[in-house]
């Protein structure tokens, strides 16, 4: 029995070796980093209405925001531990420099578009920190944004204050 399984899978392989679907299943297998010649990976991050560019590099663990450091950028402590999650979690911090330049949105925005931006980046550097930081869910985009004004309303939803008399 077990000698038909091991020559099923054998022909099936050599079947599937010369068609285009065999690159495909070997790319899904080993995935390539992805760097630039300066040796930086690049990934964009977005969160409500921020967009984040994101390059990491190998380095001491600085973190640069719009020319400033993450600590005057992000003066909330719960915002300087947001952007240094994927670190923590796929064990690599203070191994990597991070230079990133943001727009739009608020500063809670902002640093959830460089945690998604950081997170990208490090799967492009090291495609093998993929499942742990998936698992985390930091490569998930959060869709979640501010709902329209509606006419007729005071804001999204809210009714004007109904009046008797």
């Amino acid at each position: 029995m077990s000698e038909q399984v091991s020559s099923s899978l054998a022909d099936l392989k050599t079947m599937v070796a010369g068609t285009p679907a065999a690159s495909t299943i070997e790319a899904a297998i080993k995935r390539e980093p992805k760097r630039d010649p300066q040796g930086r990976s690049y990934a964009t991050g977005s969160r409500k209405n921020a967009v984040a560019r994101v390059w990491v590099k190998p380095g001491k663990g600085t973190i640069t925001v719009n020319d400033k450091p993450a600590s005057q950028y992000f003066a909330r402590p719960v915002l300087r531990m947001i952007i240094t999650q994927p670190f923590l979690v796929a064990d690599r911090y203070q191994a990597f420099d991070v230079i990133c330049t943001v727009v739009g949105g608020g500063l809670s925005g902002q640093a959830g578009a460089v945690r998604h931006g950081i997170s990208r980046a490090l799967v492009n550097y090291e495609p093998d920190l993929r499942g742990i930081l998936k698992k985390a869910g930091f490569l998930t985009r959060d869709s979640r944004s501010v709902e329209r004004k509606k006419y007729g309303k005071m804001k999204a939803r809210r009714s004007f204050q109904f009046s008797k008399r």
